[in-house]
């Protein structure tokens, strides 16, 4: 076999691994339920349930890296905090062992068999969970398909002599190895992918241990580079959180290099005890390299937090995705004060709907892409206050409320979708001006004048609604539905004047859609403050 035979035949083999790998994570997912980021928000109280919940996700969408992404953009968003992201980064690393120890298992007289039965659920059946567990069947196939092309290559390489030379080279200069795993898995993009190829190169008897394990460190950290990549244009937290994954598999890296010797006795050890195969001693080593650091450094959080908070300087802006104000004991003791703490909540909602309106028009007048990042977090900081004020709004309605109360408690209802449909309108703006962008759609100058005149008028609207309802003053009120004509009017007019630029050729007929959307949602926003005032009027105890 030549060179060049030999180097597609590896290629087409790794291609067909990392298919695999993505194919069963991707079956794995949507047979358990789109629910991963809930269920990382939601049960990561403390280190230890981090831990837990990062290797379930990681079991579950058979990536380390994906699960670290998630988290990443979790802290960006401001749902986790640094301390429960190292938690849930340190539970990955556990979880991705789990693919080497399924590759350790002999299944190579089954994968077609497999893949041919994946494929018929897959294609012949039409239940979303049948077709899920093809899926899973598809990919496992396709990973241990993959697997087999590769050792094919392998096999041929332990003819030669350099690669030989090559081997032994490693075996005498572990540190180097180290650097080899590093930048293999930082190429590849998936530590189980290298970690597979290495225990093919094991199996085969063409690298030691003393070789084979230094890669195996190398790759942890590689593996590190795609939340580095994911994290460097989101916020510092988010930064901060990926630098904690890199040192979190540098420390364990230090600490297993220092005991290299003892560690390569412990997995021989392990291996006559349980008399393993060679593939499954590298999955034995791999799993408990990530436990055992874990275990070491699990104490350490707070320890991790500080040191990367140094390396990765700076003030972030991280916005509170949780209730400030909801007070469930208030439901029963006095429902008339837990109506009011729901009043400050949603004028908190407010506020987050007023400052995408400005983050959306800075987008536009910018083209910063970094704006259209914090309207995305500040829409979840609606969606998220919206579940858990209207939920609270729920268990306060079971309790004995007064005529007034209740009159309240619906206004405040009416206010939180008012609010939340804010923030629809103001990520469909920050759309269309990313279609505009995309496109290279110009706007003439008199538009973009035009276009911050009515974003001016919509976004001191809005303001003075949520300003009226924090304030409970009727004046700002009327000052608000006062706005309401001038607005309609405003967009009849900008409607009109766009019209007649197209007609003059001051604009391209590819504008007309956009800038007419884009002053339709301006008025949306300011139709929803006016309807918040309007309820101001109509119940005096606001």
């Amino acid at each position: 076999m030549d060179w060049q035979t030999m180097m597609f035949q590896f290629l087409g083999g790794l291609g067909l691994f990392l298919f695999g790998i993505k194919f069963m994570g991707e079956g794995l997912q949507k047979a358990a339920g789109d629910k991963l980021r809930e269920v990382l928000d939601r049960f990561t109280t403390n280190p230890l349930m981090g831990v837990l919940v990062g290797f379930i996700v990681t079991v579950l969408i058979q990536s380390s890296s994906g699960t670290t992404v998630i988290t990443v953009w979790l802290v960006s968003s401001g749902f986790l905090t640094l301390r429960q992201a190292v938690g849930v980064i340190m539970g990955a690393n556990i979880g991705t062992t789990v693919t080497a120890f399924i590759i350790g298992f002999d299944v190579s007289s089954y994968p077609y068999l497999i893949m041919g039965l994946g494929a018929i659920l897959l294609f012949f059946f039409k239940k979303s969970i049948i077709q899920n567990i093809g899926q899973i069947l598809f990919g496992f196939a396709g990973l241990f398909i993959g697997l087999e092309i590769m050792s094919q290559v392998m096999s041929t390489l332990g003819n030669l002599h350099t690669f030989i030379e090559l081997t032994v080279f490693f075996s005498e200069h572990p540190f180097l190895s180290v650097v080899i795993g590093i930048i293999f898995t930082s190429i590849i993009q998936s530590s189980s992918a290298t970690i597979g190829i290495l225990q093919e190169l094991y199996a085969e008897g063409l690298i030691t241990l003393n070789g084979a394990l230094p890669i195996l460190f190398g790759d942890n950290i590689g593996t590190t580079i795609t939340a580095v990549l994911v994290s460097l244009g989101a916020s510092l937290s988010a930064r901060r959180a990926a630098a904690s994954h890199l040192l979190f598999n540098v420390i364990g890296t230090v600490i297993f290099m220092t005991i290299l010797p003892l560690f390569i006795n412990y997995v021989e050890w392990i291996t006559d005890l349980f008399n393993l195969e060679k593939k499954m001693q590298i999955a034995f080593a791999h799993g408990t390299f990530n436990l055992v650091n874990t275990m070491i450094q699990l104490p350490f959080i707070g320890a991790i937090v500080y040191i990367v908070t140094k390396m990765v300087p700076g003030e972030d802006r991280v916005l509170e995705f949780s209730p400030k104000h909801l007070d469930v004991s208030l439901i029963e003791q006095s429902p008339s004060i837990a109506l009011n703490q729901v009043k400050q909540e949603v004028v908190r909602m407010g506020e987050f709907a007023v400052n995408g309106i400005q983050e959306s028009m800075r987008f536009l007048f910018t083209s910063d892409t970094h704006y259209v990042d914090i309207t995305a977090q500040l829409k979840d900081v609606i969606k998220n206050l919206e579940l858990a004020t209207t939920n609270y709004l729920i268990q306060l309605s079971k309790e004995s409320l007064s005529h007034a109360d209740s009159k309240l408690q619906y206004a405040l209802l009416a206010n939180i979708r008012d609010i939340v449909q804010v923030g629809d309108q103001f990520v469909k703006l920050v759309e269309l001006i990313r279609i505009r962008e995309t496109n290279g759609v110009k706007f003439s100058e008199e538009a973009m004048g035009e276009l911050e005149v009515m974003y001016d008028l919509v976004l001191d609207t809005m303001s003075e609604a949520i300003l009226s309802l924090d304030k409970n003053n009727t004046e700002f009120a009327r000052v608000v539905i006062s706005k309401e004509n001038r607005i309609k009017e405003l967009e009849n007019v900008l409607r009109t004047r766009h019209i007649q630029r197209l007609d003059n050729g001051e604009c391209l007929s590819s504008s007309a859609i956009i800038y007419t959307e884009m002053i339709s949602n301006l008025q949306q926003i300011g139709l929803h403050a006016v309807n918040i005032a309007n309820s101001i009027l109509k119940d005096n105890r606001y």
